[in-house]
């Protein structure tokens, strides 16, 4: 807890020129320790506003970011004065009230402190303990390798000389090094963590460890090969749903030819019945393509049936024309049309921008109130109360569209909303449809981040093979799995399983053993 900073009105100050000094930097701390407190909440509420009006963006992270570094200044501050003043040093020596406990699933190791044998104010002996004082410290154990050795002993029969011998255990690579949770390891740690091979060789180096970077990029290689299956049941049921969500993001790919890279694309297909609490598992799907033309998103969307919620576009269009013998319907997303008037309203500060963004962000309340309700009850919701305040929005952008120059950005942002108007309001025709296109976006994210990482896929086959353990660690992350616990538990087996009977192995049918079982709980 902050202090406040003393009223000189109020403050008798020392005469003593030691003593007046330690005020003034006392002072000043308090100062600082305030300022840093304002700074925090302005961040706070610019993320705040960001999340109601705006855009789930970078700018996002860097206001996050920003409030990590404020965070961190105040308590650098507070450990400067708690070494500077042995009774604040006293004050804070027991943890703060409030704070959570530690997880109760952790292993604890008790250290028995031994106490004085004799009073350290008189020197007596005759001490009695009069009780114990604990305290929970988090710690952290770096993981490590191990050598695990099969031994299989060979057996003649005396009889008829017949040799037997137990068979190895499957493993993910046939004569490979790896075992399947390395393997599970180098893949999420790679895909998930986005941690490139040449730095997760580095780090094995320092565990005494040498795998080379060509060495991990073939078991990677192995390993996509051999998850390909899973990955395309995982896509076969996300494209049976009546309620999909597409969305694609670019990736930088090397291309030696022209020395320099290109730009590929990455689609991602997301089935998600949750909000509506549809009885179908989530999953996701990703599809790599060198480009973005429109036979790429109806190579994606190839088999769907049903609704799509998605941009404006245009290689979508195809698959909504002619509308009685289209295979999708088209679904509008809010957070696209909201984040053009955001927009305009930071740049201008548009109090018509402002008044926009207000009437959307009433639609969005009334989605929260009804998110996770059965369709029928959704569905009335928003016919009460959700489509007159589409008939009055509709009615405010025309009018301040006929206000305004048909050349400003404005202008612009109204025109995007009216002319994907129906599409836009179709949510409201349905209760198994959502507002936005928030769930592909959420699917994205990974992909982005991963990026500034990796920097580049470094072949259109490495587009490929991030999109299968994307699909695959993405929705065991959907289903409530630790990807790493997963994959290692589907390696472990999957060599030897029938390519009839993948299904067995889909994320929400696998049941983690009970090591496993801990491994999630702990990541819980």
């Amino acid at each position: 807890m902050l202090a406040r900073v003393m009223s000189l009105a109020t403050t008798t100050l020392p005469t003593d020129p030691d003593a007046l000094r330690a005020f003034a930097a006392r002072l000043q701390a308090e100062l600082y320790a305030k300022t840093l407190h304002i700074e925090k909440l302005k961040a706070e509420l610019a993320l705040l506003k960001r999340a109601r009006y705006g855009r789930s963006s970078e700018r996002i992270e860097q206001l996050e970011l920003l409030i990590g570094e404020i965070e961190a200044d105040e308590a650098e501050q507070g450990a400067k004065e708690s070494a500077s003043s042995p009774a604040r040093r006293e004050a804070t020596s027991s943890p703060p009230r409030g704070r959570q406990p530690l997880p109760a699933h952790l292993p604890r190791e008790r250290i028995e402190h031994e106490a004085a044998c004799a009073c350290p104010a008189c020197g007596s002996t005759r001490l009695s303990r009069i009780g114990t004082d604990e305290r929970e410290v988090l710690e952290y154990v770096p993981s490590h390798f191990k050598v695990v050795v099969h031994v299989r002993p060979k057996l003649s029969c005396r009889q008829c000389e017949t040799i037997t011998q137990p068979p190895l255990p499957s493993l993910p690579i046939e004569r490979g090094r790896p075992g399947p949770a390395l393997l599970a390891h180098v893949l999420v740690a790679k895909y998930v963590d986005h941690s490139p091979l040449h730095r997760q060789s580095t780090i094995y180096a320092r565990a005494g460890v040498e795998l080379d970077r060509s060495t991990l990029a073939d078991w990677v290689g192995h390993g996509a090969a051999l998850l390909q299956a899973l990955a395309d049941g995982i896509t076969k049921h996300v494209k049976a749903g009546t309620a999909l969500h597409a969305d694609d993001t670019p990736v930088p790919v090397l291309d030696p030819g022209r020395q320099r890279t290109k730009t590929g694309r990455l689609w991602v297909l997301v089935r998600d019945e949750r909000p509506w609490g549809g009885p179908a598992p989530p999953a996701v799907t990703y599809l790599y393509s060198p480009d973005r033309k429109g036979e790429q998103a109806q190579a994606l969307l190839d088999g769907c049936r049903g609704f799509l919620h998605a941009d404006g576009y245009a290689g979508f269009a195809k698959l909504y024309v002619p509308a009685e013998l289209a295979p999708l319907t088209e679904v509008g997303c809010w957070a696209h049309a909201r984040r053009k008037l955001y927009d305009v309203h930071a740049a201008t500060n548009s109090p018509l921008a402002r008044e926009a963004l207000e009437r959307i962000a009433q639609l969005f309340a009334i989605e929260a109130e009804i998110n996770g309700h059965e369709p029928a009850h959704r569905l009335a919701a928003r016919q009460e109360l959700s489509l007159p305040k589409l008939d009055t929005l509709r009615a405010f952008l025309e009018h301040s569209l006929a206000t305004i120059s048909k050349k400003s950005s404005l202008a612009g942002a109204i025109r995007y909303s009216l002319a994907r108007w129906p599409a836009l309001c179709r949510f409201a025709t349905d209760g198994r449809l959502e507002m936005t296109n928030n769930a592909a976006e959420r699917a994205i994210r990974p992909l982005a981040l991963g990026r500034k990482n990796w920097l580049f896929a470094g072949s259109d086959n490495g587009g490929r093979r991030a999109a299968t353990i994307y699909t695959i660690t993405q929705t065991a992350i959907l289903n409530g799995h630790d990807p790493e616990a997963y994959l290692a538990g589907i390696l472990a087996r999957i060599a030897d399983h029938p390519i009839n009977r993948i299904d067995e192995l889909l994320p929400w049918r696998w049941r983690p053993s009970s090591e496993a079982q801990a491994s999630t709980e702990k990541a819980a």
